[in-house]
């Protein structure tokens, strides 16, 4: 199918952006466009002004301010997979932009349309929720912060308002001496993932869990943290019977299903993959706390 007739817009700057959102009828902002053309092609998504954002300078940006990583919405993910500022203060987030896609849509992708398109399953939004991120949003009326665990409010559904775009994200820098994980299960590589869980533990001096953050993506319309078995985490040693406890936490959690995959399976691969997810995150975190002593 061929998307519907519209108006085709390029500012060059975000007021020229904010100015055209707010005063032309049904407009919709264009990022990577691997998830809106699409769309649009098959008239899901029929937009009577499309806003291209691709020459605003300042969205495609990325850098340390303090203790976080500032991301412009406009950041290629391509460009985050092969940042070594990413790789070094953020390498959870590089764990989860391999499984994105492919190599092509990864190119064109940028982390803000993936943010904004929020599929239940996308592997940036469960990381900016694991990561406790911070959106800015920018609008006539001026700038926002919304924290990820208020950023999904529905199925594919932002706290954006009306009027608003998606500046950047600050993501905390990750705390040394730490292990992560992100584990997902898909039909074939490059697909959406059915269920998928992402982890990072921080060990005392004792080598018991200081600290635990695990989100489960693909369960529900957007990520959710498991705050119960983080608690739970705490002062535990690595063990069997730990992780068993915990992914057990992570089955409880409530699941959507659809004509494919039922509620049920879903909880199970939450199970499952929660318990390699932090074995694996555990061994990471061993290795890097006995290497750094």
């Amino acid at each position: 199918m061929k998307c519907a007739d519209f108006h085709y817009h390029r500012p060059q700057s975000m007021e020229e952006a904010l100015r055209l959102l707010n005063d032309t009828d049904e407009a919709c902002v264009l990022a990577g466009g691997q998830s809106l053309v699409p769309l649009m092609n098959f008239r899901l998504a029929t937009p009577k002004n499309l806003i291209d954002l691709n020459l605003i300078p300042e969205l495609n940006h990325m850098a340390q301010v303090g203790q976080s990583i500032h991301i412009g919405a406009m950041t290629r993910q391509r460009s985050l997979e092969y940042s070594p500022l990413i790789r070094e203060h953020l390498p959870v987030l590089q764990s989860a932009l391999i499984q994105v896609g492919h190599r092509q849509t990864r190119n064109r992708g940028t982390i803000g349309g993936s943010l904004c398109h929020l599929d239940p399953s996308a592997e940036l939004v469960a990381i900016c929720a694991l990561t406790d991120a911070v959106m800015h949003s920018l609008s006539l009326q001026g700038r926002r912060q919304i924290p990820a665990s208020d950023w999904a409010i529905g199925l594919m559904t932002t706290a954006l308002q009306p009027g608003e775009i998606l500046e950047y994200i600050a993501i905390p820098i990750d705390a040394p001496s730490h292990g992560h994980a992100y584990i997902e299960y898909a039909r074939r590589h490059g697909d959406f993932a059915i269920v998928a869980v992402g982890t990072r533990l921080w060990l005392d001096h004792n080598e018991r869990i200081a600290k635990a953050s695990i989100v489960l993506s693909g369960i529900s319309s957007g990520p959710v943290r498991l705050k119960n078995a983080e608690v739970a985490l705490i002062g535990a040693t690595g063990s069997q019977s730990t992780w068993q406890a915990a992914a057990e936490l992570a089955q409880q959690t409530p699941a959507m299903q659809d004509e494919q995959i039922t509620a049920e399976y879903r909880q199970h691969l939450a199970r499952v993959l929660s318990y390699r997810s932090l074995e694996s995150a555990h061994q990471m975190a061993l290795r890097t706390k006995r290497a750094s002593a």
